[in-house]
């Protein structure tokens, strides 16, 4: 964009002063912060914040914000003293459930590169004299953590930037946005209008009444959060500390006590308590009123009265872990506010119904300065260098912008804010928001259920329960340590065999489909697309969807319907925020090409049928031909089987000859009763999730998100099929896939599989090359055909196929070798040809294991 874009930022706090200072630095000119409490202390979180700064997050976004940030504050100085005191980070373990946690994210801290060590509870008593030697059992020190001073660095930032001509609006009450033609124009204030090219909101947990101006659900909930300090502790008094830590207050580590949802640091001679453990206390933004010119630092709108009976479990904990505190009392409290979400992500981008309007919400101190640089960046050059989808404000389906999901969500986030987590773990509640119309017949079959996006997901199905003890050898069980075991049954290795050697369904609705249709269609596919989708009606294409310097958005099927129709096989609501957001600009620029994007998952259901005996049960119900010439793989075709309509789309997520059948959701329970009665002398089974990962890694199918994201591009996660580059329309990073071509990658995605044949990774652990960390596993599952744990890894191209690397596993190294990939079926004999069970050879073995 232009640098004479006029830009508004709602909000003065750490992160709407960080984002101006990061646009000035970018030459940016045109820029107007307004706030409605008074600058020298807004009254928002960021005047309350205690300013921890812990680095390591299972988030990989999230880490390289922190560590953003904390680079940012180092420099950030005022008279020779900066705003952040790097003295450390200690997490320490009083459980073994916490001690081999403190494992996983020293895995998580090297695979996003921070420094971390796993010390023992000499080193931690070293380290911070003050614990109760008798319950520690361990720690992870982070040498780079610290203590930012939120405030401080606030007021540098607004000085730094006023004298580079941004101009703020203190006691500025934002009353409305303007806009016109789908785009902002403006900021209503109660001083008057403010024309605005963009617009930030940077409010805080004020950013729901915000985004409600423009009718944006910002998925946050403001919650009030206890932080304590006591009387001056006898040990500290009168210390002899040099001018800077005296300054910044402290001297030992910053201190997590995770067991007890503690965290602590020092305020001088007091000590600071912050306890998640209480129950917790909603607060509706809007009933605080307009902020009074009048705030000090015990007077604001974020800091609520203190419950001292709240408070009782964490301050007995307290004196346990740190006895000196037993000298002391409670001399100060409050409950202050701070932002908390349905997935505990910040909420950052730019709204999905109105151009220009943008958010950076729900970001804590931690992450202030990194998710600045990403909003300046994508408004600057186009594209954030850190990939930001997993805080997108557009990623929540809509079943989640509900106040009522919002509120439940936010709240057992602030309880669970501490606890150990399993990646698989599915909310308790709410459930059963989304269910396929073949629920009822999973649940007959005993389906076992994890929930995403609200949805119902079967991971497998108890039915199968039988199958495991009449495996063959090569394809039993392999016993999973007790981490990976959660979540996961034997019952997964039947139902993969099943697929591999007769037949399986899987319940494939909770994959987004959406519907783009109009006179535009063609040309917006072909503009955002890297494929040519103007094959005939009755094709699917592959794609890509990049941004302009080349970095993967998402990867899509596109089906052709019809000459002006088409339906998408997508993987977000991201996604589905992006086509739609492309459409309006295209209608703007020519109004004759407009397009209808709409998201058809609610109306639609599907079934995906694999195996090599699939044919042989649509050929029982259908006289229809599904062969090669009648429907070739990668072709769709609109029919009916046993009088149930139903889009037939060839391909498959399990490198399997068989379809996705696609029909409406009153027709569903139908559509399985039919298949599942044709199956039968088959040997179909119903499979889940589990098997369908283990299955889908072998076949060497990428993920958006986790493989692949908009960090990395197609010469890099090896996905150049995807890629036309000779069709003759531009299409969005095209140019930098030209300028790409010429490079050599450094980085490129790999498959590993474990040498031992048995020691299960879950995803994001570190993978070492000759001692030295290289990169880190992106997805991992076992491999049922090839009889061991596969993974892919983001890894420097030096590391060849061959190569023997090593995966951190809970502070264990476990041995795998770099190996070519797809791992299953290369030449994809199983996927193109007219099915296996056509060749009599195979239908002969098969027929002997069923």
């Amino acid at each position: 964009m232009a640098t004479s874009q006029r830009v508004v930022i709602i909000g003065a706090g750490i992160v709407g002063t960080n984002l101006a200072d990061e646009l000035v630095s970018r030459g940016w000119k045109n820029i107007t912060v307004v706030e409605q409490g008074p600058l020298s202390m807004p009254g928002g979180s960021t005047s309350h914040a205690p300013g921890l700064v812990f680095q390591t997050n299972a988030s990989k976004t999230m880490t390289l914000f922190a560590k953003y940030t904390i680079e940012k504050f180092l420099a950030l100085e005022q008279d020779g003293q900066s705003c952040f005191n790097q003295l450390g980070g200690l997490e320490i373990a009083t459980t073994p459930e916490r001690l081999e946690d403190l494992k996983r994210r020293h895995g998580y801290a090297q695979s996003w590169g921070v420094e971390a060590h796993l010390i023992d509870t000499d080193e931690c008593v070293r380290r911070y004299p003050l614990l109760n030697r008798e319950i520690i059992l361990g720690g992870l020190y982070i040498p780079n953590d610290g203590l930012a001073l939120a405030a401080r660095a606030t007021q540098l930032l607004i000085e730094r930037t006023r004298n580079a001509g941004v101009r703020y609006h203190e006691h500025t009450v934002v009353t409305g946005i303007e806009k016109d033609n789908g785009h902002v124009t403006g900021v209503t204030t109660n001083n008057g209008t403010i024309p605005a090219d963009i617009i930030v909101s940077a409010a805080g947990f004020w950013g729901v009444e915000i985004g409600a101006m423009v009718g944006l659900k910002v998925p946050l909930l403001p919650l009030a959060h206890q932080y304590a300090k006591t009387t001056a502790v006898p040990g500290l008094v009168g210390r002899d500390v040099n001018k800077r830590i005296n300054a910044m207050n402290a001297e030992l580590p910053i201190l997590r006590y995770q067991d007890q949802d503690l965290y602590y640091r020092e305020h001088g001679e007091q000590y600071g308590i912050g306890y998640y453990g209480h129950r917790p206390m909603p607060v509706v933004a809007a009933s605080l009123g307009v902020t009074p010119k009048e705030v000090d630092d015990k007077h604001m709108p974020s800091r609520l009265e203190f419950t001292s009976e709240d408070f009782e479990p964490a301050w007995k904990a307290t004196k346990e872990l740190l006895p000196a505190l037993r000298e002391t009392e409670i001399a100060d409290g409050f409950n202050g506010i701070f932002s908390f979400t349905p997935d505990g992500g910040s909420v950052v981008g730019q709204a999905p119904n109105l151009d220009g309007f943008w958010v950076a919400e729900a970001v804590w101190v931690t992450h202030s300065a990194g998710v600045a640089r990403a909003v300046a960046e994508i408004l600057t050059e186009g594209r954030s260098r850190i990939d930001i989808a997993e805080c997108d404000v557009s990623r929540f389906e809509e079943v989640q912008l509900s106040p009522e999901y919002i509120s439940e969500t936010s709240q057992q986030n602030f309880v669970e804010v501490y606890d150990i987590i399993h990646p698989l773990a599915p909310k308790e509640s709410p459930r059963n928001l989304r269910v396929s119309p073949f629920h009822a017949r999973q649940r007959e079959q005993g389906a076992f259920f994890l929930e995403v996006g609200g949805w119902e997901r079967p991971h497998w199905y108890e039915a199968n329960t039988d199958l495991v003890k009449t495996l063959p050898t090569g394809w039993r069980h392999v016993d999973r340590d007790a981490w990976s075991s959660k979540f996961y049954s034997p019952i997964a290795a039947a139902e993969a065999w099943k697929t591999r050697n007769a037949v399986a369904m899987y319940d494939m609705s909770t994959f987004h489909r959406f519907s783009v249709s109009g006179p535009g269609a063609v040309h917006l596919l072909q503009r955002i697309t890297t494929s040519d989708v103007t094959k005939p009606s009755g094709t699917i294409t592959h794609t890509l969807l990049l941004n302009a310097h080349g970095g993967i958005l998402s990867d899509i099927f596109v089906s052709r319907l019809e000459d002006d129709s088409f339906q998408l096989g997508a993987n977000t609501s991201t996604d589905l925020a992006y086509l739609a957001r492309e459409a309006r600009r295209q209608e703007k620029h020519t109004p004759g090409q407009w397009v209808q994007v709409r998201d058809v998952t609610g109306s639609t259901c599907c079934l995906g049928l694999w195996g090599p005996r699939a044919r042989d049960v649509i050929r029982s119900i259908s006289s229809e031909d599904f062969s090669n010439k009648g429907l070739p793989y990668m072709g769709v075709k609109q029919t009916s089987i046993a009088g149930v309509p139903v889009t037939m789309f060839r391909k498959s997520y399990v490198g399997e000859h068989g379809w996705e059948i696609q029909t409406t959701p009153e027709y569903g329970q139908r559509l399985w009763d039919v298949l599942w009665q044709a199956g039968k002398p088959q040997g179909l089974v119903a499979a889940g999730r589990a098997a369908f990962n283990g299955l889908r890694l072998e076949k060497g199918i990428r993920a958006s998100g986790s493989d692949m994201s908009s960090e990395y591009n197609p010469y890099e996660a090896r996905v150049t099929y995807a890629v036309h580059m000779d069709k003759k329309e531009d299409f969005v990073g095209k140019a930098a896939l030209q300028r790409l071509s010429k490079q050599a990658p450094t980085r490129q995605l790999r498959c590993l599989t474990v040498d031992d044949g048995r020691s299960m990774i879950l995803g994001k652990e570190p993978v070492f090359h000759n001692g030295q960390t290289v990169g880190y596993v992106t997805n991992a599952a076992f491999g049922y055909t090839v009889r061991k744990p596969v993974a892919y890894a983001w890894l420097p191209t030096k590391v060849q196929e061959g190569d023997s690397v090593e995966i951190e596993y809970f502070g264990k190294r476990i041995k795998a070798t770099i190996t070519a990939d797809p791992l299953y079926d290369p030449q994809e004999h199983r996927l193109r040809n007219d099915g296996p069970s056509s060749e009599p050879e195979l239908q002969r073995r098969l027929k002997s294991l069923l």
